[in-house]
């Protein structure tokens, strides 16, 4: 007997069988994808903490010294600046900071005066060889910068 042939669709057989290769393709597009976006949003949040360390650290030490003014006001200014490095997990060791006073950049005690702290520091790209580094640039650079003004009212000594 016979049977017609609405009632089974005709499926080809042999190599041109794809089923089950959407879940595959699925899987593989999305390592690929994935991988790539984890390590764009580690490699951003490495850069934004960086950013946040050297921004609080370069203001905090820039009030200290406009605020104190004393002979060991840089030595306090140092110990703040590794302090926020340090609550945001940076070595202090690799900040690099300066301090510039105007008018007179050899007095930052005199009144009206206005103290700037500028501090960088080399973020290294995460899961990143060191040994790559000395061929290729493989660091960002991270910079802060901050003022603050001497009160009128400081005392001259």
């Amino acid at each position: 007997m016979l049977r017609s042939s609405g009632s089974r669709p005709n499926r080809p057989s042999g190599p041109a069988d794809d089923s089950g290769s959407a879940a595959l393709e699925f899987l593989a597009a999305g390592v690929m994808l994935l991988v790539p976006m984890v390590y764009l949003v580690t490699t951003l949040s490495h850069i934004e903490t960086a950013a946040l360390a050297t921004e609080g650290a370069a203001r905090h030490a820039a009030r200290v010294i406009a605020r104190d003014g004393g002979d060991d006001s840089s030595e306090t200014a140092a110990r703040s600046v590794a302090a926020t490095a340090a609550d945001f997990g940076i070595d202090p060791a690799r900040l690099e900071t300066d301090v510039r006073c105007a008018p007179d950049p050899a007095d930052c005690r005199l009144p009206d005066s206005v103290v700037t702290v500028d501090i960088s520091v080399d973020v290294p790209l995460p899961l990143v060889p060191t040994a790559l580094d000395t061929a290729l640039p493989l660091r960002v650079p991270v910079a802060a910068s901050a003022s603050a003004r001497v009160s009128d009212l400081a005392p001259v000594s």
